[in-house]
């Protein structure tokens, strides 16, 4: 019976939990024994207690809960310490930051480990309920508005009192993939009137669809904006240029801008610049989704709330962490579902290396970087 670790997350800030209840459950119904580390979802609201009448064994330290594991799940790298607990040729299945994390990917080929990382996971329909940067970002784009209505010092919908009407809040979401539909979402709800932009054609009917105004210049290179997997391509300087003038004037009649622009590999495009907003009314509010890769919004700073000139610019690191219950159990049901892949027909531990999942999302094996995105 394969053994599936599950640790506590150890870097700055990271809430969230690998495996919950529910999915331990999961777990060992498909043949899996779990082992949890002690406090591993106290951050997250899950208690000790749960994870054990749920049927996992919980254990004193990460050494202990990985030293006869097969799989360790995690959200994002695990650290140096437990990467030597690690028995030679386990699995490590995490949101590994591979473009970026080269240090934690070198020590994981040096270990010998197998470690696949959840970002490459494909989108292709059989993967959807594995997709974690989906399900992340989801919650990520609710997380955004929320901070932004906290953030802003004035009511979100129009209201109508005998002493007069406040008037509804203008929000523009740069970016309409998972995040960004999320946050038109969201906004809607809370009753602002919402525009938006992307750079990708099929965007518009998704943005319309939820009530919102699609702003964009529709040019030849707009309608061709788009790759195969369905990720934005990074724009030529003449079509930014020709964007930035587009939303310039409509930027700075907005009361709030969420921004979520992400290209894999690469840094986040600036979308807003400093004169943009500048160009904001005092009290206006930018969230920066994009802040860890760089960020969307110049001068939007990881962890912090950067004020210019009464414009307030949000960069909070791990918007998901910041609803860490929800997050972490969307996140362990990937993982779950990802477990299945590692089984054959009849249930046993024999991962499927040539299935295209598992090829698409392999990064270290048999001592090295194997992913060809990484090479080199």
């Amino acid at each position: 019976m394969a053994v599936i670790a599950v640790t506590k997350e150890r870097r700055a800030g990271e809430t969230r939990v690998a495996a919950v209840p529910e999915t331990v459950k999961k777990l060992i119904a498909a043949g899996f024994s779990v082992v949890v580390e002690a406090g591993a979802g106290a951050a997250a609201s899950y208690p000790d207690e749960d994870y054990k009448a749920a049927g996992a064994t919980v254990a004193k330290t990460a050494k202990d809960a990985v030293a006869k594991a097969d799989i360790l799940f995690h959200v994002r790298a695990p650290d140096a310490a437990e990467i030597a607990a690690l028995k030679k040729g386990a699995i490590v299945v995490a949101l590994l930051n591979p473009h970026q994390d080269k240090t934690a990917l070198s020590a994981l080929a040096k270990k010998g480990a197998t470690a696949f990382a959840m970002e490459f996971v494909p989108r292709i329909t059989r993967a959807q309920v594995m997709d974690a940067l989906s399900s992340q970002a989801n919650l990520a784009g609710y997380r955004a508005v929320i901070e932004a209505a906290e953030a802003y010092g004035k009511a979100f919908p129009m209201m109508m009192t005998a002493a007069g009407t406040v008037p509804p809040a203008k929000v523009f979401v740069m970016g309409a993939g998972v995040a960004g539909l999320q946050a038109i979402a969201t906004a809607r709800r809370l009753g602002a009137v919402v525009t938006a932009t992307d750079v990708r054609p099929a965007a518009k009917e998704q943005v319309e669809s939820l009530g919102a105004k699609f702003v964009a210049v529709e040019d030849e290179e707009f309608k061709a904006a788009e790759t195969a997997a369905g990720y934005a391509k990074e724009m030529s300087k003449e079509y930014q240029a020709k964007q930035a003038a587009l939303v310039s004037e409509h930027i700075r009649k907005q009361d709030i801008v969420v921004t979520t622009a992400l290209i894999p590999g690469r840094p986040a495009p600036k979308l807003v610049s400093a004169e943009q907003v500048r160009s904001m009314k005092p009290g206006s509010v930018l969230v920066d989704l994009a802040v860890e890769q760089g960020g969307n919004v110049v001068g939007a700073k990881p962890d912090q709330v950067v004020e210019v000139g009464g414009v307030k610019i949000v960069g909070y690191a791990n918007l998901p962490g910041r609803i860490a219950f929800d997050a972490s159990a969307l996140y362990a049901r990937n993982l779950a579902a990802f477990a299945g892949l590692l089984l054959d027909k009849e249930g046993k531990f024999a991962p499927d290396y040539a299935d295209e999942i598992l090829k698409a999302a392999l990064v270290t094996q048999g001592g090295a970087v194997v992913h060809p995105a990484l090479k080199g």
